[in-house]
């Protein structure tokens, strides 16, 4: 377990993905603040989201307040970036404490295994949808 009070400079960096959605957190010692892409996760909006993102958070109640959680989001949609963005807390908090790892498998495992499922990929003269197919008007 690394000692985040006594070395201020070490930090810990974890990514989470889901989808094309890509999160990158950065755990230093702090004071518990949570910011998503440079804005604070309370102003996060809709409410849906963040609730989403703050699952780790209240799972890890006494080692967030000791921590500061700067997570940078690309690509994806919203509910994409949310979930790569909880995985992405969820494996800084377990690499800072690894009693937590237990604690997120428990809740769900989706906090520790990225989720691998994508949209299929469109097939050709299928227009448009991976599985449909022509209509024969023949009948």
């Amino acid at each position: 377990m690394l000692n985040l009070s006594k070395t201020k400079d070490k930090s810990i960096n974890a990514t989470g993905k889901r989808k094309t959605a890509i999160a990158r957190a950065t755990l230093k010692a702090g004071k518990g603040r949570v910011k998503i892409n440079n804005v604070p996760l309370a102003l996060l909006k809709p409410k849906m989201y963040r609730m989403r993102i703050e699952e780790p958070l209240v799972l890890a109640e006494e080692v967030v307040n000791k921590v500061d959680i700067s997570v940078n989001i690309n690509g994806g949609g919203v509910m994409s970036q949310s979930d790569a963005a909880r995985t992405a807390i969820a494996k800084a908090l377990s690499i800072h404490d690894p009693k937590l790892r237990q604690v997120f498998l428990d809740y769900d495992r989706n906090l520790i295994v990225a989720d691998a499922r994508f949209k299929e990929a469109s097939k050709p003269n299928k227009h448009g949808s991976a599985r449909s197919k022509k209509q024969k008007s023949y009948r």
